[in-house]
């Protein structure tokens, strides 16, 4: 969006407008709706920015349930704002720390600071980009306690914050930066402010192990069995004894998964009556030796992350799979198996083996009534297919 387009936007008529177009979803037919709108005698600047809006506010609402329908959005600030239940997450560990005012430090669209607002917090929000600031000036508009900084993450730090939130840019000049120095801020930089407030800074969730600093939390967050992001935690934000952690949100609720640091593997051994596969969040951890701990299994081979066991596993951090038998990892005898025993239906799940799972099912040319999950993967270093069902 551009800045014209934005101060066409937030006009009077361009916010009625916007609310009278309502929402417009990307396969909607526009270009009826655009002539229709240019007959009404609306400039095109603000027929533009008015249906950029009503498309993202849609997608928006994945992230942001019906708040989204009284937010601004930018596209790349859309696809980089934290969901609304994450946000919650993220303003709950202050709150429960005690601060008082926080700075967020590279807001974007303000997703972040509309939590910590939400929660009685004086927030002053940073951002670079001019446009961006303004759209999250309106987003925290209904905060009297927050105002937003159109300025630099690091030079514009509010001095009198008690905490700071970073959400380093790891995009810009139209590409993905794969060096955290070359990010905005820079990593090295963020993780100095860490270490000397008590910061919470969200990051990739595939960030290196070995770029995390020493006495922080570091806290991988999935959404619904999707690994959404890596949040590492400094000072009074950071729990004792938390050195890696794993949480998952979801329909069964909130659930988190903590130990001191990386786990140590569990022993490897026999296939069970039971497959687990941890929760991508857990994997991302390093918790996989923890979680089969806690649940009495065994790793299937050292370098995957699969857990067997030998009685049904309770446990949120993983989908659960009963074992049906163990088939040979040959293609010629699997399709013969496979319409054996009459399945047409078939999920396939592959771990530490080279295949492609779509062509392996095209190649199979199933038939049959019944349904299953097929699991490629090693066991103690030998390639074996297993076939299970879902629990």
């Amino acid at each position: 969006m551009t800045p014209e387009e934005l101060r066409a936007l937030l006009t009077p008529e361009g916010l009625r407008l916007l609310d009278e177009v309502g929402p417009v979803a990307a396969d909607a037919d526009v270009v009826r709706t655009v002539s229709r709108l240019r007959a009404a005698g609306h400039a095109p600047e603000l027929v533009a920015a008015v249906l950029t809006q009503a498309r993202l506010r849609t997608r928006a609402r994945t992230r942001f349930g019906e708040f989204a329908e009284r937010m601004l959005f930018t596209p790349d600030g859309l696809e980089q704002a934290t969901r609304l239940a994450v946000a919650a997450q993220h303003a709950g560990r202050f709150s429960r720390a005690g601060v008082a005012s926080v700075a967020d430090l590279g807001c974007g669209i303000g997703a972040d600071a509309l939590a910590f607002a939400s929660l009685g917090m004086r927030v002053v929000a940073v951002e670079r980009d001019e446009v961006t600031a303004a759209i999250a000036a309106y987003n925290l508009a209904p905060f009297p306690e927050a105002r937003v900084v159109h300025g630099d993450a690091l030079a514009d730090e509010p001095a009198d914050a008690e905490a700071l939130w970073f959400d380093p840019a790891r995009r810009g000049g139209g590409r993905r930066h794969a060096d955290p120095a070359d990010w905005s801020p820079p990593l090295d930089a963020v993780f100095a402010r860490a270490a000397a407030k008590p910061t919470g800074v969200k990051l990739g969730p595939a960030l290196d192990h070995a770029l995390l600093p020493e006495g922080v939390e570091a806290q991988w967050v999935s959404v619904n069995r999707e690994v959404v992001e890596l949040v590492v935690w400094s000072g009074a934000l950071a729990r004792e004894g938390a050195g890696r952690a794993a949480l998952l949100l979801g329909s069964a609720g909130v659930h988190e998964l903590v130990a001191p640091g990386p786990a140590a593997d569990a022993e490897v051994g026999a296939l069970g009556e039971f497959l687990v596969e941890p929760d991508g969040a857990v994997i991302r951890a390093q918790l996989i030796g923890e979680l089969a701990r806690r649940i009495r299994g065994r790793m299937l081979d050292e370098t995957i992350a699969w857990i067997t066991t030998d009685a049904a596993p309770d446990t949120p951090f993983g989908q659960a799979f009963r074992v049906r038998e163990e088939l040979p990892f040959d293609e010629r005898k699997l399709k013969r198996m496979l319409r054996e025993r009459g399945i047409g239906t078939l999920e396939i799940k592959k771990r530490g083996v080279d295949v492609d799972p779509a062509s392996l099912r095209t190649r199979l040319g199933l038939r049959g009534s019944e349904a299953a999950t097929l699991v490629l993967t090693r066991i103690a270093g030998r390639r074996t297919a297993i076939l299970v069902d879902r629990v």
